[in-house]
Parts: structure tokens; sequence; C-alpha cells
């Protein structure tokens, strides 16, 4: 048995349950991770709720208890047949089986998890595992939209495949800088060279500046859309009803990429301007794990830590998340 926390029913929270759960065992193909720290990402609060804000038909109907989370960082326990070359004491981290499990949870809030092995990289030696486990649905979410996709899966949100743009010597506007993905593409962006304009609310602008910034820009006192014009790229990492505004910065030919696009509606406007509106869904990939670790190990990206919370404190993390203004990555800690 292990410890882990469990949700028996959708709700806010208060449902998350920490208890005895059967620790699970690595099959062929994976490996049984001791987890030191997991990282908290939107889908887990969505998920606890049941996904209300979806229709009814797309709501995910489960077989109670679950568990919920993707990302973690700790220890490889055991090794599965063909567990390819991962030992036992290897320090690992991983997004687990992200979309896959989306509605059901990746089983992530616990003491140990089995990890598929193409999910799987090395730890970077250089930042401990609970920054490491901050890293993983953020830092892939990053990295597809700006360099690399790295998979052919069919893309839920559009018919093309989307297709990230050269970087280097563009100016590159990203809504939301400061939350989990934002302040991670700040750092992807300017690494290749952009020119980076930050959006986000004033208590981010000392950590704008230390990441180097172009340009930061505090949502509450001025509109992104009113001040900055000949944007070769918009990264949008909020969503929401206000997302058509965000065309208006952008030059003729630009791109605008949303990480939520549903509720984008200005797609005729685009079209007219020549600028390329594209989404993608996230999906777990080790090899991009094991390409962006250098850059983890040496401080050339950094993951920033919102709070930490042990794992019998769940609730409490929910309820961090619930309050809104993260700047960075709610953690959990197993000690």
């Amino acid at each position: 048995m292990m410890k882990a926390v469990r949700l028996h029913a959708f709700g806010g929270p208060e449902v998350l349950r920490y208890e005895d759960a059967p620790r699970p065992v690595a099959a062929s193909g994976e490996v049984l991770v001791r987890v030191h720290a997991a990282g908290l990402n939107p889908p887990d609060w969505y998920l606890r709720d049941g996904y209300r804000a979806l229709p009814a038909e797309w709501r995910p109907d489960p077989a109670f208890p679950l568990i919920l989370g993707t990302d973690v960082s700790g220890v490889v326990e055991a090794v599965g047949d063909d567990g390819g070359d991962f030992s036992v004491g290897d320090e690992v981290y991983a997004m687990v089986r992200f979309p896959e499990k989306v509605m059901t949870g990746s089983n992530a809030y616990a003491q140990y998890i089995k990890v598929p092995v193409s999910d799987l990289a090395l730890k970077p030696a250089g930042i401990d595992h609970c920054h490491a486990a901050g890293a993983p649905m953020s830092l892939l979410t990053a990295w597809q939209f700006l360099i690399d996709l790295g998979h052919d899966e069919p893309n839920p949100f559009q018919s093309v495949r989307h297709r990230p743009v050269p970087l280097e010597g563009k100016t590159v506007l990203v809504n939301g800088a400061g939350g989990g993905v934002g302040h991670l593409s700040v750092q992807l962006a300017k690494g290749k060279g952009a020119r980076v304009i930050a959006v986000a609310s004033g208590k981010n602008e000392a950590l704008m500046g230390a990441l180097g910034v172009y340009r930061f820009i505090d949502y509450t006192r001025a509109a992104a859309d009113e001040v900055v014009h000949d944007v070769d790229l918009v990264l949008d990492t909020v969503g929401g009803p206000q997302m058509d505004r965000l065309l208006r910065p952008l030059k003729r030919g630009g791109a605008l990429f949303l990480v939520n696009p549903l509720g984008f509606t200005a797609h005729k406007e685009a079209e007219k301007r020549g600028i390329t509106v594209s989404s993608t869904q996230v999906r777990s990939n080790g090899r991009q794990l094991a390409e962006a670790a250098p850059l983890l190990d040496n401080g050339s990206v950094r993951v920033v830590v919102d709070s930490s919370y042990p794992l019998a404190e769940a609730s409490r993390a929910h309820e961090r998340a619930a309050a809104g203004g993260i700047q960075g990555k709610i953690i959990l800690t197993m000690t």
C-alpha cells in the first residue's frame, strides 16, 4: 500500500482525500517511480470539478476512486520488462499519460506511480525534485507551441498540424507571462533570440525583469492591444472571452498561438490580415523533456515555484490555485 490523494466524487477542494491506496506495479514498458514531488496543473482542478464547463456529453464518467495529477519528479524504484535505459535509483521527471488520462487522472498525487518509459526523462541534476516537478506540463506546452511539436497525432482544435514559427530576431508577446506556461514561454522565446513583451499583473514585474524581457506590461494599468503594435507572434496562455483583441498588436502576416482556443471567434478578421491562428494540445514526451533538461540544469531556463504543500494538504494546494494570481507553479511534496 501507499499514501495517495484520491477523489471519490467530483466537487471542490474539500473532496480530495488523503488515504491508503494500492501501490502500482510496473508493467512492460513502464517503470515504477517513488514520487518526491508532484506539480499541479489546470487539468487537475478541471477534473476534480468534473469538467463542469464542458457540455454534459463531454464530461468524464470515470470509475471512482481516482488519483489526479500528471507531473512528477522522483526516483526509479523498479523497472518492468522493456524498461528502456532506466535503472533503479535514477532520478527522473515526467508528464504522465497526457492527454490519454485527461478524464480519469494520471495518478501523480501519490507516493508511487508507474510511468511509460516514453514519457520519462532523467531529472536535470542542477535542480531539486520540487522544481523538476513544476516543469513537465508547462515546459512541454511552451516547447510544443514555440519550438517543436514533436508528434503527428491529430489536432483536436483544428484540421491542420500546429507549426512553430522562427523566433530569432522576432518580437513575441506572451499574455499571462507570470503563470506556469507563461514564465517558461518567456524564457524559451528569449533563448531562441526573440524580443519578448511580457503581459502579466504588476506583481510579476520584478520577475519578468530578472528574466530579461524586452518590455513589461501590467494589464491592470494598460491594455496590451492598445499600447503594442507590429508584433510577430502573440502567445496567449490565458484564454477566455478577450482573445479576439490579441489580433490587434500583430503585424500583417503574424501569428496568434492560443493555448486554450475555445471561445476565439475572429478567424475571418485574422484571415483578412494574413494572420495565422493556431493551437494544439500538449502531449507527454520524454524525449523533449530530455532535450530541455540541460537548459534547466544550467539555469538557462528556471522554474518559479509559487508555493508548496505536503501531499496530505492537497486540498489547500487546490484552494491556492482557486485563489488565482499564481506566479509559476504550485507543488505537492511527499515529505
